[in-house]
């Protein structure tokens, strides 16, 4: 093998190894965002967790791929490890599928309509496709297609150069003899796991695998090794990816190297010692890339069906492996970096964050109105708790969602995205306010100050209303309610009056003789304290509701809504009006 044919050889696998790249990027660009939502949502049931893992994995042309969004979804707490182990067994079978893909690079025709299904004819026919929609398309759907297309055409090419550059190795005595080699089952699967994880791909090895058995001196015995310990081989990237994952996560990550590990085992040792009773002939068998493709697949389905029943084996076997911390991460900041990538999956780990940031908020605010009526210790470090928690979901999530915004989004997405980081922050400011609400009881606590009888009836109402706008709005959040979002604003007006109305009845007091200064102070805070938590319910409230009309301007759907006051708005106000009025 001289110099240029190493050369074409080395060739040939980086354009294979790009080709591939490039195709699975676009297909997940294409699909990713309806493929992966389905994935953690519909794996239910080990059947369908397998089902959907093989067929996820033939869509994005990799098992690593699945594997590590799998292993994201547990570290999230989105998915249970018993499911994800499912969906992992799935991906195991799923990844064979690219072998018979890259069997179309084989495929020669001599003259008519066969040659119009030859390698060099298709690939030049996908390659011309795929310029034109990369080049020519204005929609990005249309370009990623394009991109899976000329990923497609590349690797064609690399399969192509690979088998050329090797096809000389048939008459090389020493090539045979390292085959040769391969047949002692140990050596073959060490050879195929190290050759998998060095290129950090179970299809991309098959493929190489595939281009050396056109040199004829490839068997059945010395492939079947190789095949073998390319699936173990899979197991390396996604355990790498799950380094820095909570414990679940990295027992997930080792299920798919212990479930591989254990499938090929079983398989092997069965199959080798019923050949050393019955000397299967069978073995020398010339391979092709078509036979090899359909080994590897029956391969990956034998290791299915034998693992399948033992799911609860593995989670087992990955849990006395990585044992349990006394501690881990907050769950509450559960934001998942392997999902940026993602951005259907980003988006949805984001708007269940900020859903746990929000009943955090309604229980701060809850709470610091219940310390104006009984104070206690407890009560305060409960609040200041939240608040804090609260800080530092806007410190997660806005840094999530900043490095969301980097990545190629739709249209849909991008104002998803605007609108939990106006969202988060009204939401953090709820939560200062409430702790506000806090120190003001304890300020009064400290100084033994009393708010006559007729000031707590007052505050009474407001408190009421306060709950019910936080209640309403955190309630429409959560359900993507527009009706309950269309009712926090005439609810916020009501507030306003009630602020307005507390202020001017707390200087007749005054005046009176029937209140002091130092609490008019106390009040003043707290009421500008209420008046903000509204104002901020009706910044989450309108977000939602001009999100669902492809917009987003606070400012001039205010000014609509109040200029207009539309039958249900004034319907709506009238009925807060009347049910949080002041004696």
């Amino acid at each position: 093998m001289g110099i240029s044919a190493i050369i074409s050889l080395f060739s040939g696998v980086a354009l294979f190894l790009f080709g591939m790249s490039l195709m699975g990027d676009g297909l997940k660009r294409v699909s990713g965002n309806k493929l992966e939502p389905i994935l953690f949502r519909l794996s239910g049931t080990p059947i369908r967790g397998m089902a959907l893992g093989a067929g996820v994995t033939a869509v994005i042309q990799s098992s690593s791929a699945t594997s590590v969004m799998v292993v994201g979804f547990v570290n999230s707490g989105m998915m249970k490890i018993r499911q994800a182990i499912s969906v992992i067994l799935g991906a195991i079978l799923g990844t064979s599928i690219t072998g018979w893909v890259i069997c179309l690079s084989y495929i020669e025709g001599a003259s008519g309509l066969s040659s119009l299904l030859s390698t060099s004819t298709l690939t030049g026919a996908i390659a011309v496709a795929g310029i034109i929609l990369r080049m020519f398309s204005h929609q990005q759907t249309r370009r990623h297609i394009g991109d899976i297309l000329l990923g497609f055409a590349v690797l064609m090419t690399g399969m192509s150069t690979m088998s050329g550059a090797v096809s000389g190795l048939g008459r090389q005595p020493w090539f045979t003899g390292l085959l040769t080699t391969m047949t002692q089952p140990l050596l073959g699967i060490l050879a195929g796991l190290a050759f998998s994880a060095m290129l950090q791909s179970a299809s991309a090895a098959v493929g190489i695998v595939q281009a050396l058995s056109v040199t004829g001196a490839m068997t059945l015995g010395s492939a079947l090794p190789l095949l073998m310990g390319i699936t173990i081989g899979a197991s390396v990237p996604v355990l790498l990816s799950a380094l820095g994952a909570n414990t679940d996560g990295k027992r997930t990550a080792v299920s798919y190297l212990v479930a591989s590990f254990m499938g090929v085992m079983a398989c092997a040792s069965v199959f080798y010692i019923a050949d050393a009773i019955f000397r299967f002939q069978f073995l020398s068998m010339t391979m092709n890339p078509f036979s090899l493709a359909f080994v590897n697949t029956v391969l990956r389905l034998v290791i299915l069906c034998v693992l399948a029943p033992f799911a609860d084996v593995l989670e087992a076997v990955g849990s006395l492996i990585v044992p349990a911390k006394r501690s881990e991460a907050d769950p509450a900041l559960r934001l998942e970096e392997r999902f940026l990538g993602h951005p259907a999956l980003a988006i949805e780990q984001s708007r269940l964050t900020i859903c746990d940031m929000a009943k955090q908020t309604q229980q701060a605010i809850d709470a610091s109105i219940q310390m104006l009526i009984s104070y206690n210790e407890n009560g305060l470090r409960y609040v200041e708790e939240l608040e804090a928690a609260g800080d530092r979901f806007e410190d997660a999530l806005g840094s999530y969602l900043v490095k969301l915004t980097g990545r190629e989004l739709t249209e849909h997405q991008s104002r998803l995205v605007s609108v939990f980081l106006h969202t988060l922050t009204d939401f953090e400011r709820i939560s200062d306010h409430a702790l506000n609400i806090a120190h003001s009881a304890s300020e009064m606590h400290d100084k033994q100050m009393v708010f006559s009888e007729e000031a707590m009836q007052e505050l009474t109402v407001m408190s009421g209303a306060i709950k019910e706008i936080i209640r309403t709005t955190v309630e429409a959040f959560l359900s993507q309610n527009l009706t309950l979002a269309g009712k926090v604003e005439p609810l916020e007006e009501v507030v306003d009056d009630l602020c307005s109305e507390l202020k001017l009845r707390h200087v007749d007091r005054l005046q009176k003789g029937l209140c002091t200064i130092p609490l008019g102070f106390v009040l003043n805070d707290l009421l500008s304290n209420f008046e903000r938590v509204s104002d901020q319910c009706s910044n989450i409230a309108v977000a939602l509701i001009e999100l669902s009309g492809g917009s987003f301007d606070t400012h001039e759907y205010l000014g609509k809504v109040k200029e207009k006051r539309s039958p249900s708005y004034e319907r709506d106000f009238q009925d807060y009006k009347a049910k949080f009025t002041l004696n």
